[in-house]
C-alpha cells in the first residue's frame, strides 16, 4: 500500500455541516443534510475519499466504538487502490481487487440502485434515476 507508513487504523465521527477543506487523519466527516461523508484514505497516501450516503450507495451508522461505513470502500481510481472497511471505527483491510472484479462491482451496484428506484418509482424510475445521477454528479 502507498504510504504504509501513515497507515489509519482507527475511525472516529465528526457531524459537519459543510466538509472541511483539510480533512485530518482518522476522521469520518458526516454530513447529513449534503448524504454525503469523507475521510482520507486509510492507507496514508492523503487521498480525499468521498462516499455519498443513500440507500442505494453508502451508510454510516455510529457506534460506541466508532463508525461503520457500508459496504467497503475501494479506491480504485487512486494510485494506492486501497481497499478497507471501516467497521465500529477499526478499519479492516480487504483484497484489492482485479480490473474483472472492479466491473463486476460496478455492474451489481448499478443493478442494486436500477431495483431501488424500480420498487420506489415504477415505470417512473428511468426519470428519476438519471435526475438522482444528475444531482449527486452535481454535488461531487
Amino acid at each position: 500500500m502507498s504510504g504504509s507508513a501513515g497507515r489509519i487504523s482507527r475511525f472516529e465521527v465528526e457531524r459537519v455541516h459543510f466538509m472541511p477543506k483539510e480533512l485530518r487523519s482518522g476522521i469520518l466527516y458526516v454530513s447529513q443534510e449534503f448524504g454525503t461523508a469523507a475521510h482520507l484514505c486509510a492507507c496514508g497516501c492523503g487521498s480525499k475519499v468521498r462516499t455519498p450516503l443513500d440507500p442505494t450507495a453508502w451508510s454510516v451508522e455510529e457506534t460506541k466504538k466508532g463508525p461503520t461505513l457500508r459496504p467497503s470502500v475501494g479506491n480504485w481510481q487512486k494510485p494506492c487502490r486501497s481497499h478497507y472497511l471501516i467497521i465500529r471505527g477499526e478499519v479492516i483491510w480487504a483484497e484489492k481487487w482485479t480490473p474483472k472484479q472492479i466491473a463486476a462491482g460496478r455492474r451489481q451496484e448499478e443493478a442494486r440502485r436500477e431495483s431501488h428506484y424500480r420498487q420506489l418509482y415504477g415505470e417512473n424510475a428511468g426519470i428519476f434515476r438519471r435526475l438522482s445521477v444528475w444531482l449527486r454528479n452535481l454535488f461531487r
